[in-house]
């Protein structure tokens, strides 16, 4: 009898007997090649994938909106993901943009204190004021980009984005045209004389204006901006990204501020060696070589990230270019302005011209 039990026990012992031992959960079976079936190797279960039993043949794959936790053996929900006002990067960004805003409120100030001085009376005062105005709009334009998206701010931000930028740029456009024409109408029989004033920079900025905003609206009208939940781009996130809609419609309104950039450039590298009095075009030549340099340098940049930080990248585009037309256009005057009077005069600004 008990010879029996020890060879029962025996046959138990092989029948059991295995060259592996269990997979634990969060790993899956591998069968060895070549070897019996007992023998397997122990695999970890991919990211995004789980299993909950031990000695588990296949790994389970977690849903879209879920990702497998460190130990591979529960499916849990991904983070959201959005650039928002709580973390350190949002309030960076958007205490730059704020603070950026109230520096040009600043300039707008000293310019209107100072608007019947000869130096501003030389530059077009009212567009200057109005580009002053628009500037104060693109500081604010990426609060807009911050926080998370939704249906209305994502058709509100690239649009407005476009529009203030386009506004901003056409009076660049404007100002330096106004330049080769008070140079021009110098002359006593010139014919330019009667477009020296007010009439040519509105219509010029309302026109280049209206082109975008039709280009806008035809975006808006067609297959415009939409929030979306992006599961691919970051491992265990959701990106909540505005997605653009229309791709040709969106590069049709930033190849246009493009055209608009490239024409100021043109004109103000042509009248760059006018006369003292109107070397604005020099700073205006500069400015926009600065804003064609940040935008050029962001495509790249932009491309090489991914989820929230696609924001931040154009966000720091955004105060990037514009702080490089304040400070080209508006910081040279302001310096004159305050601190250097005896320069700002009329006899002063003649004697430079003769």
């Amino acid at each position: 009898m008990l010879d029996n039990v020890k060879d029962s026990d025996v046959l138990q012992q092989v029948q059991h007997s295995v060259c592996t031992d269990i997979c634990p959960t969060g790993y899956r079976k591998a069968n060895r090649k070549g070897q019996p079936v007992c023998c397997f190797d122990c695999i970890r279960c991919s990211k995004g994938a789980i299993s909950n039993q031990t000695d588990s043949a296949d790994c389970i794959k977690c849903s879209d909106d879920h990702w497998s936790n460190e130990s591979r053996d529960k499916c849990i929900p991904k983070t959201i993901e959005f650039l928002s006002y709580t973390e350190p990067l949002g309030i960076t960004l958007a205490s730059s943009a704020a603070f950026c805003s109230l520096i040009t409120a600043s300039v707008l100030f000293i310019f209107f204190k100072y608007r019947n001085t000869p130096i501003i009376k030389a530059n077009n005062r009212e567009i200057s004021f109005f580009l002053l105005l628009a500037l104060v709009l693109c500081f604010l334009c990426p609060l807009i980009f911050i926080g998370r998206p939704a249906k209305y701010s994502c058709m509100l931000r690239q649009v407005a984005f476009s529009v203030i930028f386009t506004i901003s740029i056409s009076s660049i456009l404007a100002k330096t045209i106004m330049v080769v024409i008070a140079f021009k109408a110098m002359t006593p029989d010139s014919k330019l004389k009667v477009w020296v004033g007010p009439t040519v920079p509105k219509v010029t900025v309302t026109f280049c204006s209206l082109i975008q905003l039709v280009i806008c609206f035809v975006w808006l009208g067609t297959s415009p901006p939409f929030p979306e939940e992006n599961m691919i781009s970051q491992e265990g996130a959701i990106t909540v990204e505005c997605n653009e809609g229309s791709s040709s419609t969106f590069y049709s309104v930033l190849g246009y501020m493009g055209i608009l950039t490239c024409a100021s450039f043109i004109v103000a590298f042509i009248a760059r060696k006018l006369p003292d009095t109107f070397n604005e075009a020099k700073f205006i030549t500069f400015s926009m070589l600065v804003f064609a340099s940040v935008w050029l340098t962001f495509i790249p940049a932009y491309l090489s990230v991914k989820g929230k930080y696609m924001v931040a990248v154009e966000i720091f585009a955004i105060l990037l270019s514009s702080a490089g037309l304040l400070c080209c256009i508006f910081f040279p005057k302001c310096f004159i302005i305050l601190f250097k009077p005896s320069v700002n005069t009329r006899e002063h600004i003649l004697s430079r011209q003769t």
